[in-house]
């Protein structure tokens, strides 16, 4: 099969006139994704469905991963209530337990289909979609054109473009014209996005908020957070959450620095899991001790740092501290989202390369909910202060939790943009007697 798209790779076809290769992408997702992917679903990326339509309206949403899942579910569940089906595609297992645990039932999950025309075809022909919803900035050329050239709307809501990619349409505006002019409707997350996809020419794009603020605090299991906090007792405790390469590191050395002044527990959530027995064997060489969550490991005065190496249970780590550093921010490129530690009630601390979430770290920073930090020694002195200092921390904490509260509303503005789509699709949904699946 490797071979396969290998080959298929250098296929090309024209759009606008200009011969385009849209299958490298895919194909080195799907090397991305081997060895990564629910081996027993490997089916659903060549476009086979392992579960049945059911019969009525249906609208296909497509999430890539746990950030962009999180932000759609309240959408999700509007058009439930709306008694439309919903098939939510998704690009990774992560995101995959995320809406088996969040959404049970609810919607019908499938891998999304490599962006090739063969498994988009086979894929489209199948579950016949209404409307297809896109979160955030999943743009994929054949996907487009197949449902462009069957009359089905395409909708991105959420919608961010970020500078890099602005820059790389930018550079094919022809293309770009030709693909985003194919979309049915846009509904952005801020007055930059909203303009730069009117630039690539989409058209009509309306501005929403972000639908990240939206969300419910990610969840935790009582028992469990009840433990930990006995565990850790009078201690100070401050959180680096999402982290990539080289801020574990970071962290680690802010850690003993401050450590004979605060004698603190400090939290690591890797923003990938699978790399927590090389982040494990850095701290150990480093003198810290590690007790680690999938171990169960407790807690004691000796403990170093806490290793979040789980998934789905930030809200559990985020419930433990009220000091959190957003990673990706510092050694990464684009940072992660701020909002999650903001409504859990935490001041959030960043690195300054937060282009993928520029609008939410705007909006905190504004209200003085969120710092961004130029370096690690910069950081190292917040988390001193803020650990010190009961009254600014409760201040950033308060600050962010209006900040979020302000921030609410872009769902009921999204839902609105959408009512001309799904409005028809729930009348006939409630009309229509009701079956299990379409013959």
């Amino acid at each position: 099969m490797r071979r396969g798209l290998a080959r298929l790779a250098l296929t090309g076809y024209r759009v606008a006139g200009i011969l385009v290769y849209p299958l490298a992408g895919p194909f080195l997702a799907y090397r991305s994704w081997k060895g990564k992917e629910d081996r027993l679903r490997r089916s659903e990326r060549l476009g086979y469905a392992s579960q049945p339509r059911p019969r009525g309206p249906l609208v296909w949403a497509h999430s890539a991963s746990v950030g962009e899942t999180l932000a759609l579910i309240p959408l999700l569940r509007e058009l439930g209530r709306r008694d439309i089906h919903v098939l939510l595609t998704t690009g990774t297992v992560t995101s995959a337990e995320l809406v088996k645990n969040r959404l049970g039932g609810q919607v019908i999950h499938q891998y999304v289909p490599l962006d090739l025309k063969f498994s988009m075809k086979r894929f489209v022909s199948y579950w016949r979609p209404d409307a297809c919803i896109t979160a955030e900035s999943e743009i994929w050329p054949t996907t487009l054109l197949e449902l462009h050239r069957r009359k089905i709307p395409q909708i991105t809501v959420n919608a961010r473009i970020s500078d890099r990619s602005f820059e790389r349409w930018q550079r094919h505006d022809t293309i770009a014209e030709a693909l985003f002019g194919k979309m049915s409707l846009v509904v952005a997350q801020s007055d930059l996005d909203a303009e730069r996809f009117r630039d690539l020419g989409a058209w009509p794009v309306l501005v929403s908020g972000n639908l990240k603020g939206d969300t419910d605090p990610p969840p935790c299991d009582p028992a469990v957070l009840q433990r930990y906090r006995e565990e850790i007792g009078e201690r100070k405790t401050w959180a680096a959450i999402s982290t990539f390469e080289g801020e574990e590191k970071a962290v680690a050395g802010i850690h003993k620095a401050l450590k004979p002044r605060n004698g603190q527990l400090t939290i690591i959530v890797p923003r990938h899991p699978e790399r927590s027995d090389a982040i494990e064997d850095m701290l150990k060489t480093q003198g810290l001790v590690v007790a680690r969550r999938s171990r169960n490991d407790p807690i004691n005065p000796e403990t170093d740092i806490f290793l979040g190496d789980t998934m789905g249970e930030m809200g559990l780590y985020l419930r433990l501290t009220e000091l959190a550093f957003v990673g990706r921010s510092l050694t990464g490129e684009g940072g992660q989202n701020p909002l999650e530690p903001a409504m859990l009630g935490c001041a959030v601390l960043s690195g300054s390369h937060v282009q993928n979430f520029r609008d939410a770290y705007a909006n905190l920073a504004r209200k003085g909910g969120a710092r961004l930090i130029r370096d690690v020694e910069m950081l190292a002195k917040a988390v001193h202060y803020l650990l010190s200092n009961d009254v600014a921390r409760r201040k950033m904490i308060d600050a962010g939790q209006e900040t979020i509260s302000e921030m609410r509303g872009a769902l009921s503005v999204t839902v609105k943009a959408l009512e001309p789509y799904i409005n028809p699709l729930t009348v006939t949904a409630r009309l229509q007697p009701k079956s299990a699946t379409a013959r």
